[in-house]
């Protein structure tokens, strides 16, 4: 068996841990549902499919957009969400793990965890009786990549082909764009520098899974290379939490890879500007190209809400 398809075999299809796990027609079974609950949202349909339902959310991250969107989501479905800080759990004081999962499912639904170590989710899954969701790891954010497709199908009205450039680290959020990508066959590239490329196993496996999907992988130095012909444009802050040591080496490596008036010349005229925020104006974006025209920043932020209440739906439904 080969790389992609080992990790396909991994898949607990009740979990959402990685875009790995799931298949091009899952993915857009996903995106459509949340086109439908987003459309029912505007038209105040009540209907309640969680109701009696209950999300158990750890943090050990801080959050804004994951937090609010997850615990509104479940409001709005007819379920209710508990938020669980890991200081408070018995977890942030020695309980293991997989005790932590196997007490949860006695008592919620499923289980939205916030945390670094992408081990300890996956061991989070293994253990528990109920859905799990990768609500962010070090090495994976797939809930900003679902909402993230569901933003460019808005704007665009397709995936498959077009070209998405990420300037800027190879971190969990890059990681999981290119995985999307290279799913919905689109071209992924990113420029980086040397020694913040994304991780290579990762790249492997997507060049792998785009080989079958028609799309394409592209990693460089170059933002200029990157971004010739991008149909979006898209980064991230310099500095992402838990690397706060490293500001200051950060913004002088990155100084060259910001997303300005100059760079977006390369893209194609009607790009997009792409940014999963919080975001840094003057560092990895130019105010002009935030808050500029092409910016749908704001729509992906609230894409977070319609796209992880599809996920809730299908994994707690």
């Amino acid at each position: 068996m080969n790389t992609a398809k080992a990790a396909e075999a991994k898949m607990k299809s009740n979990d959402f841990l990685t875009l790995l796990d799931y298949s091009p027609a899952e993915i857009n079974q996903l995106l459509q549902e949340a086109i439908i609950l987003k459309d029912k949202k505007l038209q105040n349909d009540s209907a309640l499919p969680l109701k009696g339902k209950v999300l158990g959310m750890i943090f050990e991250k801080s959050s804004t957009r994951t937090r609010v969107s997850f615990e509104t989501g479940m409001l709005q479905l007819g379920g209710h969400a508990l938020y669980l800080n890991s200081n408070d759990l018995q977890i942030g004081r020695g309980e293991t793990v997989a005790d932590t999962a196997k007490v949860l499912s006695r008592y919620v639904d499923g289980i939205m965890i916030r945390t670094f170590s992408h081990k300890m989710v996956e061991e989070l899954a293994e253990n528990a009786d109920i859905p799990v969701i990768n609500g962010l790891t070090d090495k994976y954010h797939p809930c900003q990549a679902i909402a993230d497709l569901l933003t460019i199908v808005e704007k665009k009205g397709e995936l498959k082909g077009l070209q998405l450039t990420y300037i800027g680290d190879g971190n969990n959020v890059a990681h999981s764009l290119m995985v999307a990508c290279a799913k919905m066959g689109m071209e992924f590239s990113i420029a980086a520098p040397e020694g913040y490329h994304p991780d290579k196993d990762v790249v492997s496996l997507c060049e792998e899974i785009a080989s079958q999907t028609g799309g394409k992988i592209t990693i460089t130095t170059d933002p200029v290379s990157a971004a010739t012909g991008a149909d979006i444009l898209y980064t991230d802050v310099w500095t992402s939490m838990g690397q706060e040591a490293e500001n200051a080496k950060r913004i002088e490596v990155f100084q060259d890879y910001q997303i300005n008036e100059d760079l977006v010349q390369y893209a194609k005229e009607d790009f997009l500007f792409m940014h999963c925020l919080p975001a840094h104006r003057g560092e990895e974006v130019s105010a002009g190209v935030m808050d500029g025209s092409h910016s749908v920043v704001f729509d992906q932020a609230e894409n977070r809400l319609h796209a992880q209440k599809a996920l809730l739906v299908q994994l707690l439904g």
